[in-house]
């Protein structure tokens, strides 16, 4: 839910601020790659802490080789999207790559959910509402991205 209100919280905020006078948020796109990063800050850090990344690691599907590897290239790379979202000239590339990215961490989540596991000792999202929630986010970096 942290994603969530971190994507619809930030908008609000950013978008509230470009009305007030701040150019550079002057627009619904600006406030919304904003409120992206700051979604994406707050889902790539955990990658990095100790007990979050362990529970990040068992929620790759057990197909996967290497999962630990996996959660730090996806960490490294929701970072870096997060950074491409406030430079102007790449913005649109880094929504395009996380809206994949987000495409293809998907499975993880389902894999997580069908297995009942806990992220940060809470239930994960169960499957239904996790994928309207990750419809929403992908879409978000779509519009961001055009």
């Amino acid at each position: 839910m942290v994603p969530f209100i971190a994507l619809t919280g930030g908008f609000v905020v950013l978008r509230l601020l470009g009305v007030a006078g701040v150019d550079m948020l002057d627009g619904w796109q600006p406030a919304l790659r904003g409120a992206l990063a700051l979604m994406f800050v707050f889902t790539g850090v955990p990658h990095f802490l100790p007990s979050w990344r362990r529970d990040f690691v068992a929620m790759i599907p057990p197909a996967f080789p290497r999962p630990a590897l996996l959660v730090t290239v996806t960490g490294v790379l929701e970072l870096a999207g997060a950074a491409g979202l406030l430079l102007p000239p790449v913005a649109p590339f880094a929504a395009i790559g996380l809206a994949l990215l987000m495409a293809a961490m998907f499975p993880a989540n389902v894999s997580a959910a069908r297995r009942g596991l806990t992220l940060a000792g809470r239930p994960v999202t169960p499957l239904p509402a996790r994928t309207a929630l990750q419809v929403l986010f992908v879409a978000a970096a779509i519009a961001a991205a055009v």
